[in-house]
């Protein structure tokens, strides 16, 4: 199999899907997207709920950590998806996008020109087609469908209320005015549907005849003419194939893999690729460098009354919310499980929330979350919000087909740890509010034995995880670390751009779908008005 088109996008994930469809507008680009993974049909990827099923399993890519040092030297499930959608068709599916600031200093102090917040927000609205919101914060026609959850779970509702006899207000819009406060997310559905970008962007339309889209496509390398890329190597059914690319390769691979094409196709730091034996294309130490990600941090409690969704673990109340949901679109599945949520501030200093909360309305819904065996539990998940600490992607060796080193490099900064002790200590007094105590059985996870700080030390360390956030591996920005421009062109070569989570320059304050979406956006823009 081998062809020539003007773009080459790698990667069908978040990212590849938009630019998929907004470079194909144009009916003279020929366009090709190559995914590794598998099309998004299992019918678990579609249901809202079924993000609790999907964080594991043939989606994904079964990356560990390498241990880390700072979180008892545990080697960390890391999940990335491997499907078409990406992220987009395995996560939880809360629609939050962070705050101005966050834009506002990639464009101030980062070097990024051109992504302030006034910058992006018509990106924003672009994409999105929320269902509720009109107001000036928020787009109703964009091609990704944004919803309220209808009825939120009993204790879902119950959280909501102990936030705010906490202190913390209630906030129906995360997206709006203001980010802080407590409520019920929205999430990325539609018609009771995950909408994933393989479904809002890729599907209405892969009938167009510049599109080509391929699945199982692992990606070997990136070719090069002198200094220009000018196609993929990739590997589809046991074959070696080659496509060229007349004007552009466009890289959406993610945080973890993103930089791993780059090192293999001989772009990243000079002496680690020689290390693996591979030629050295561009000395760019910057790649595989500064990887950020959430660390969440997980206390379960068990619940007196069957009022979360552990009520349908049961076969018979299964099989009735899959009936529910068959015939109506409506009930239990077409919650995201991660039904609540908040935004609030570890100490007095901060101008902006630096916590985020998601209440999960069940327990065991993530792999090594415990689960309440003969009952019904509900789960609240904290992180901080803009990390210190860096790690890194780095290869195992030169075959393709190996994984990757991923060091996050959990807690490495003692602020970390500090802002991570205090989200643990404000979850605790959230669950421990009257709206919540009436209806908690007992804390199950951790159990009343962990008191003090140094407890809440040693639980962070020994039981956070990653929040499904990596990013910042390819950073935009003007310094020697900076692996793209501005206008997200790969530094010291010609027709190759790096376009999803990899560019960030740091972490925004929020999850982080709706920002690739945004990043692929103004992506498809940029390269638009190029040629």
């Amino acid at each position: 199999m081998s062809g020539s088109y003007d773009f080459i996008i790698v990667g069908g994930g978040t990212a590849g899907c938009v630019l998929a469809n907004r470079l194909s507008q144009n009916p003279s680009a020929r366009v090709l997207l190559l995914e590794a993974g598998k099309a998004d049909n299992h019918p678990f990827i579609h249901m809202p709920i079924g993000f609790a099923k999907m964080t594991g399993g043939p989606h994904t890519w079964g990356f560990h950590t390498v241990p880390q040092v700072h979180a008892q030297n545990r080697r960390i499930p890391y999940v990335q998806a491997r499907v078409l959608g990406g992220g987009s068709s395995i996560n939880a599916e809360v629609f939050t996008r962070g705050v101005a600031q966050d834009y506002d200093r990639w464009a101030d102090e980062e070097g990024c020109t051109g992504w302030s917040a006034k910058d992006v927000q018509p990106y924003f609205l672009r994409s999105e087609g929320n269902e509720l919101f009109a107001t000036k914060y928020h787009g109703t026609d964009g091609p990704l469908g944004v919803s309220s959850i209808t009825s939120p779970m009993p204790v879902t509702r119950a959280f909501v209320q102990a936030c705010q006899q906490y202190g913390i207000p209630y906030n129906p819009d995360f997206n709006g005015a203001s980010q802080v406060g407590a409520g019920v997310y929205q999430i990325t559905t539609r018609n009771g549907r995950r909408c994933s970008t393989a479904v809002g962007y890729l599907r209405p339309v892969m009938k167009r005849p510049n599109l080509t889209v391929e699945i199982n496509c692992l990606t070997t390398r990136i070719l090069f003419s002198n200094n220009r890329a000018t196609g993929v190597e990739y590997i589809h059914k046991g074959k070696k194939c080659v496509a060229h690319a007349d004007a552009e390769v466009i890289v959406t691979a993610g945080a973890i893999g993103s930089p791993k094409i780059m090192m293999l196709s001989g772009i990243g730091p000079a002496e680690h690729l020689k290390d693996h034996g591979i030629p050295v294309v561009a000395d760019l130490p910057g790649v595989g460098s500064n990887l950020s990600d959430h660390y969440g941090i997980d206390i379960v409690y068990e619940l007196k009354k069957p009022i979360s969704l552990d009520r349908y673990n049961k076969a018979h109340m299964m099989m009735w919310a899959g009936l529910q949901y068959l015939l109506f679109k409506s009930g239990p599945v077409t919650s995201n499980v991660v039904e609540g949520g908040a935004f609030w501030s570890s100490n007095d200093q901060e101008s902006v929330p630096d916590l985020q909360f998601h209440f999960l309305a069940g327990a065991g819904v993530e792999a090594g979350v415990p689960n309440i065996p003969s009952g019904s539990g509900c789960t609240l998940n904290s992180y901080v919000l803009r990390p210190k600490s860096r790690g890194t992607v780095r290869l195992k060796s030169a075959d393709p087909a190996a994984g990757v080193l991923v060091d996050p490099n959990f807690l490495a900064v003692p602020e970390d740890v500090q802002s991570s002790v205090e989200g643990l200590h404000i979850s605790r007094e959230i669950m421990n509010q009257p709206n919540m105590q009436k209806h908690v059985k007992r804390a199950h996870f951790p159990d009343e034995s962990v008191k003090t700080r140094e407890d809440l030390v040693r639980y962070a360390r020994q039981y956070g995880r990653t929040s499904y956030h990596p990013n910042g591996t390819c950073k935009m920005g003007r310094d020697e670390m900076a692996v793209v421009d501005p206008t997200l062109k790969v530094r010291g070569v010609e027709g190759l751009r790096i376009c999803d989570s990899s560019v960030l320059p740091s972490l925004i304050g929020s999850n982080t779908n709706a920002v690739t979406v945004m990043i692929s956006e103004k992506a498809s823009d940029i390269i638009s008005s190029s040629y």
